[in-house]
Protein backbone atom coordinates (compact mmCIF):
# COMPACT_ATOMS: atom_id res chain seq x y z
CA UNK A 1 0.00 0.00 0.00
CA UNK A 2 3.03 2.76 0.77
CA UNK A 3 4.96 2.01 -2.60
CA UNK A 4 0.92 2.60 -4.14
CA UNK A 5 1.24 5.94 -2.63
CA UNK A 6 4.76 6.23 -4.31
CA UNK A 7 3.42 4.98 -7.73
CA UNK A 8 0.37 7.34 -7.19
CA UNK A 9 2.89 10.20 -6.97
CA UNK A 10 5.17 8.93 -9.62
CA UNK A 11 2.05 9.16 -12.40
CA UNK A 12 0.87 12.12 -10.66
CA UNK A 13 3.97 13.93 -11.67
CA UNK A 14 3.91 12.57 -15.02
CA UNK A 15 0.01 14.19 -15.70
CA UNK A 16 1.09 16.79 -14.19
CA UNK A 17 3.78 17.97 -16.53
CA UNK A 18 1.72 16.82 -19.33
CA UNK A 19 -1.19 19.33 -18.10
CA UNK A 20 -3.36 16.69 -16.91
CA UNK A 21 -3.71 18.34 -13.48
CA UNK A 22 -7.27 16.54 -12.54
CA UNK A 23 -5.63 13.06 -12.99
CA UNK A 24 -2.76 14.01 -10.95
CA UNK A 25 -5.40 15.79 -8.63
CA UNK A 26 -7.61 11.93 -8.43
CA UNK A 27 -4.16 10.22 -7.56
CA UNK A 28 -3.15 11.98 -4.93
CA UNK A 29 -6.90 11.26 -3.25
CA UNK A 30 -6.22 7.74 -3.67
CA UNK A 31 -2.87 7.75 -2.45
CA UNK A 32 -3.98 9.83 0.70
CA UNK A 33 -6.31 6.83 1.32
CA UNK A 34 -3.69 4.51 0.65
CA UNK A 35 -1.35 6.40 3.07
CA UNK A 36 -4.38 6.09 5.85
CA UNK A 37 -4.67 2.30 5.35
CA UNK A 38 -1.36 1.12 5.02
CA UNK A 39 -0.72 2.61 9.16
CA UNK A 40 -4.03 1.10 9.65
CA UNK A 41 -3.57 -2.67 8.07
CA UNK A 42 0.08 -2.29 9.75
CA UNK A 43 -1.18 -2.19 13.26
CA UNK A 44 -4.31 -4.34 12.67
CA UNK A 45 -1.82 -6.94 11.68
CA UNK A 46 0.55 -5.88 14.12
CA UNK A 47 3.56 -5.90 11.58
CA UNK A 48 4.59 -1.99 12.25
CA UNK A 49 8.25 -1.45 12.29
CA UNK A 50 10.75 1.37 11.74
CA UNK A 51 11.02 0.15 8.43
CA UNK A 52 7.25 0.83 7.18
CA UNK A 53 7.53 4.21 8.76
CA UNK A 54 10.76 5.25 6.75
CA UNK A 55 9.30 3.98 3.62
CA UNK A 56 6.37 5.95 4.44
CA UNK A 57 7.84 9.16 4.90
CA UNK A 58 10.22 8.53 1.55
CA UNK A 59 6.65 7.76 -0.09
CA UNK A 60 5.22 11.07 0.90
CA UNK A 61 7.81 13.29 0.11
CA UNK A 62 7.21 12.27 -3.68
CA UNK A 63 3.00 12.07 -3.26
CA UNK A 64 2.60 14.80 -0.62
CA UNK A 65 5.69 17.06 -1.30
CA UNK A 66 7.44 16.87 -4.93
CA UNK A 67 3.68 16.65 -6.80
CA UNK A 68 1.74 19.59 -4.80
CA UNK A 69 4.89 21.42 -5.61
CA UNK A 70 4.41 20.98 -9.43
CA UNK A 71 0.98 21.38 -9.23
CA UNK A 72 0.81 24.88 -7.63
CA UNK A 73 4.11 25.33 -9.97
CA UNK A 74 2.27 24.47 -13.23
CA UNK A 75 -0.90 26.35 -12.18
CA UNK A 76 1.61 29.62 -11.26
CA UNK A 77 2.96 29.09 -15.03
CA UNK A 78 -0.38 28.96 -16.61
CA UNK A 79 -0.81 32.72 -15.09
CA UNK A 80 2.27 33.89 -16.48
CA UNK A 81 4.08 34.54 -13.14
CA UNK A 82 7.56 33.81 -15.17
CA UNK A 83 10.20 33.23 -12.17
CA UNK A 84 7.95 33.29 -9.44
CA UNK A 85 6.37 29.85 -10.42
CA UNK A 86 9.56 28.25 -9.12
CA UNK A 87 8.44 29.73 -5.44
CA UNK A 88 5.90 26.59 -5.86
CA UNK A 89 9.22 24.22 -5.21
CA UNK A 90 9.04 25.59 -1.40
CA UNK A 91 6.30 23.45 -0.88
CA UNK A 92 8.13 20.08 -1.37
CA UNK A 93 10.66 21.58 1.03
CA UNK A 94 8.34 22.15 3.67
CA UNK A 95 6.83 19.06 3.23
CA UNK A 96 10.45 17.05 3.69
CA UNK A 97 11.10 19.17 6.99
CA UNK A 98 7.54 18.40 8.22
CA UNK A 99 7.97 14.70 7.59
CA UNK A 100 11.64 14.34 8.69
CA UNK A 101 10.99 16.14 11.75
CA UNK A 102 7.52 13.78 12.55
CA UNK A 103 10.29 10.84 12.56
CA UNK A 104 12.11 11.91 15.02
CA UNK A 105 9.38 13.94 17.21
CA UNK A 106 8.19 12.13 20.09
CA UNK A 107 5.67 14.68 21.39
CA UNK A 108 3.57 13.96 18.19
CA UNK A 109 2.16 10.26 18.54
CA UNK A 110 -1.73 11.19 20.24
CA UNK A 111 -1.43 14.64 18.21
CA UNK A 112 0.30 16.81 15.38
CA UNK A 113 2.24 20.04 15.67
CA UNK A 114 2.02 21.61 12.09
CA UNK A 115 -0.41 20.79 9.42
CA UNK A 116 -0.05 17.03 8.10
CA UNK A 117 1.60 16.69 4.67
CA UNK A 118 -1.29 14.80 3.30
CA UNK A 119 -3.71 17.19 4.58
CA UNK A 120 -1.37 20.14 2.77
CA UNK A 121 -1.37 18.46 -0.49
CA UNK A 122 -5.57 17.50 -0.60
CA UNK A 123 -6.29 21.54 -0.53
CA UNK A 124 -4.13 21.88 -3.20
CA UNK A 125 -4.77 19.19 -5.39
CA UNK A 126 -9.01 20.70 -4.91
CA UNK A 127 -8.41 23.64 -6.97
CA UNK A 128 -7.59 21.42 -9.97
CA UNK A 129 -10.81 19.31 -9.32
CA UNK A 130 -12.65 22.63 -8.58
CA UNK A 131 -11.90 23.98 -12.39
CA UNK A 132 -12.92 20.38 -13.77
CA UNK A 133 -15.85 19.96 -11.97
CA UNK A 134 -17.17 23.34 -10.45
CA UNK A 135 -16.60 26.31 -13.04
CA UNK A 136 -18.10 28.52 -10.85
CA UNK A 137 -15.43 28.69 -8.52
CA UNK A 138 -12.99 29.52 -11.45
CA UNK A 139 -11.95 32.26 -9.96
CA UNK A 140 -11.09 31.37 -6.32
CA UNK A 141 -7.80 29.76 -7.68
CA UNK A 142 -7.10 31.70 -11.32
CA UNK A 143 -5.66 34.58 -8.62
CA UNK A 144 -2.94 35.37 -6.47
CA UNK A 145 -5.67 35.23 -3.67
CA UNK A 146 -5.67 31.20 -4.32
CA UNK A 147 -1.86 30.39 -4.56
CA UNK A 148 -1.39 32.66 -1.73
CA UNK A 149 -3.69 30.21 0.25
CA UNK A 150 -1.67 27.32 -0.97
CA UNK A 151 1.78 28.47 0.37
CA UNK A 152 0.44 29.91 3.80
CA UNK A 153 -1.55 26.43 4.49
CA UNK A 154 2.05 25.09 3.48
CA UNK A 155 3.94 27.09 5.96
CA UNK A 156 1.48 25.78 8.44
CA UNK A 157 3.19 22.31 8.25
CA UNK A 158 6.38 23.38 10.13
CA UNK A 159 4.63 25.52 12.63
CA UNK A 160 4.50 24.53 16.53
CA UNK A 161 0.97 24.78 16.08
CA UNK A 162 -0.90 21.95 18.31
CA UNK A 163 -3.93 19.97 16.15
CA UNK A 164 -5.80 17.19 17.35
CA UNK A 165 -5.50 13.55 15.39
CA UNK A 166 -8.17 11.52 14.10
CA UNK A 167 -7.59 8.71 16.72
CA UNK A 168 -10.19 7.67 18.95
CA UNK A 169 -9.27 5.62 22.48
CA UNK A 170 -12.73 5.66 22.73
CA UNK A 171 -16.20 6.43 21.03
CA UNK A 172 -17.99 8.46 23.72
CA UNK A 173 -19.44 11.55 22.78
CA UNK A 174 -17.60 13.95 25.65
CA UNK A 175 -14.40 13.00 24.74
CA UNK A 176 -14.11 13.07 21.67
CA UNK A 177 -16.89 16.08 21.11
CA UNK A 178 -14.71 18.03 18.40
CA UNK A 179 -13.82 14.98 16.58
CA UNK A 180 -17.02 14.01 16.18
CA UNK A 181 -18.30 18.21 15.48
CA UNK A 182 -15.37 18.06 12.89
CA UNK A 183 -16.40 14.81 11.24
CA UNK A 184 -19.74 15.97 10.91
CA UNK A 185 -19.18 19.68 9.47
CA UNK A 186 -16.75 17.76 6.85
CA UNK A 187 -19.26 15.52 5.70
CA UNK A 188 -22.16 18.32 5.48
CA UNK A 189 -19.76 20.54 3.53
CA UNK A 190 -18.79 18.06 1.11
CA UNK A 191 -22.32 17.67 0.31
CA UNK A 192 -23.31 20.89 -0.51
CA UNK A 193 -19.83 22.53 -1.94
CA UNK A 194 -18.50 19.12 -3.47
CA UNK A 195 -14.34 19.91 -3.94
CA UNK A 196 -15.24 23.37 -2.93
CA UNK A 197 -15.67 22.10 0.65
CA UNK A 198 -11.60 20.70 1.07
CA UNK A 199 -10.03 24.35 1.59
CA UNK A 200 -13.19 24.87 4.37
CA UNK A 201 -12.59 21.54 5.74
CA UNK A 202 -8.30 22.57 6.26
CA UNK A 203 -9.56 25.65 8.01
CA UNK A 204 -12.20 24.37 10.23
CA UNK A 205 -9.54 21.66 11.30
CA UNK A 206 -7.13 24.63 12.14
CA UNK A 207 -9.55 26.61 13.75
CA UNK A 208 -10.96 23.91 16.13
CA UNK A 209 -7.65 22.79 17.16
CA UNK A 210 -7.00 25.90 18.22
CA UNK A 211 -10.05 26.18 20.38
CA UNK A 212 -9.16 22.90 21.68
CA UNK A 213 -5.59 24.41 22.54
CA UNK A 214 -7.49 27.46 24.34
CA UNK A 215 -10.06 25.23 26.18
CA UNK A 216 -7.20 23.28 27.05
CA UNK A 217 -5.32 26.13 28.60
CA UNK A 218 -8.32 27.57 30.46
CA UNK A 219 -9.37 24.22 32.44
CA UNK A 220 -5.26 23.74 33.61
CA UNK A 221 -5.51 27.79 34.75
CA UNK A 222 -9.12 26.44 36.85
Amino acid sequence: MTCGNLLCGCIGLVMTLRGHLEIASWLIMLAAVLDFGDGFVARMVKVSGPFGKELDSLADVVTFGVLPATIVFQLAWFQDLGVISYGAFLIAILAALRLANFNIDTRQSESFLGLPVPANTMLIAAFPLMERYQPQFDAIWKNDVGLGMMIAFSFMMVTEVPLFALKFKSFGWAENQIKYSFLIASILLLLFLQFAAIPLIILLYIVLSLFTKERKSEGAKE
